[in-house]
């Protein structure tokens, strides 16, 4: 028997200091929201949804309400969920005016497919019986000062698509921005993960990144782990980074810290973007790490709440 664990993170990317203490805030919170779902319902699914909703709800977070704006400053958002036991999933991407994408992406999982999208994911929204918020209601002040930042930084040649020279190679200058998930297992090793996020600041219309994408943003095997990552999406697809660490642990035998440290490394090693992610394997070890500045994470074990968001910081409060 394994002892049940819920580990989340709030996102990975240069977080400025005045956001520290809302996010470490809001990740303790989500932990305990989680464990205590999963200690009520009994569910690994249940948990990681709830423990993402209370992220969803925090304009701490680039999830849901405080989602960060593309181009044309409007929210576009997108989730995934899935399910350890068997390999099942839900995906929404294109989301817009839901303040919970990831029972979106969840709700997903009872259709015939894996993956909605645009048009479609709003209409199953609609026939679910989701609140559609009015356009706009989604968008904080913080939301909009970053937008206006990125658009002074790209005119000063220092945005997403900042071109610089490498070697041979073309590669571009990346501001991380910041993602939400959840990772839980049970006492009978039953794992499942939830990614949601409003993805980076000045995107295009249309864009979609790791989040929603299985195997990049989210991956979850009873037989290996679960993954939630966070970071550049562009980086993290080309990489697969959920999968590139879950490889790590199943062929490697590597444990779930060393494997998710080896494998940030080396992604941002080969492609420059950076990121993080948490991860919990078969045995119920944990792993934490991320290449950006700082990315808060928490997880619940036990009686106690370990937490952090600087490199190499491990704290640890009794409930």
């Amino acid at each position: 028997m394994l002892e049940p664990i819920i580990l989340v993170h709030g996102g990975a990317g240069d977080i400025p200091d005045e956001r520290v203490d809302g996010k470490l805030v809001g990740v303790k919170l989500a932990a305990k929201t989680g464990f205590n779902t999963l200690r009520k319902t009994g569910s690994v699914l249940d948990a990681v949804e709830e423990a993402v909703r209370s992220m969803e709800l925090d304009p701490y977070f680039n999830a849901g309400y405080g989602s960060v704006l593309t181009t044309n400053a409007t929210v576009e958002m997108e989730a995934s969920i899935m399910n350890g036991v068997n390999l099942r999933s839900g995906c929404a991407t294109l989301v817009k005016d839901i303040m919970h994408p990831i029972t979106l992406a969840r709700r997903v999982m009872n259709t015939p497919h894996n993956f909605l999208a645009g048009d479609g994911i709003m209409e199953l929204a609609e026939r679910e019986k989701f609140e559609i918020l009015l356009p706009g209601q989604l968008i904080t002040d913080y939301a909009r000062e970053a937008l206006e930042e990125w658009k002074e930084d790209l005119k000063a040649g220092k945005g997403h698509f900042a071109r610089t020279e490498i070697g041979s190679q073309n590669k571009y200058k990346r501001t991380e921005t910041e993602t939400v998930g959840a990772v839980a297992i049970d006492c009978q090793g039953n794992i499942a993960v939830a990614t949601s996020t409003g993805g980076i600041t000045g995107k295009l219309p249309g864009r979609v990144g790791d989040t929603p994408l299985i195997g990049a943003g989210t991956y979850a095997d009873n037989l290996v782990g679960g993954v939630s990552t966070t970071g550049h999406g562009e980086t993290i697809i080309k990489y697969c980074l959920a999968h590139a660490i879950l490889k790590r642990i199943d062929f490697l035998k590597e444990d779930a810290q060393v494997a998710t440290e080896n494998a940030c490394e080396a992604m941002t090693e080969r492609l420059i973007g950076k990121g993080g992610a948490i991860t919990i394997d078969y045995k119920g070890q944990v792993g934490v790490s991320f290449t950006s500045d700082r990315m808060a994470w928490a997880y619940l074990k036990g009686n106690s709440i370990h937490y952090g968001i600087e490199k190499n910081q491990h704290l640890q409060e009794k409930l």
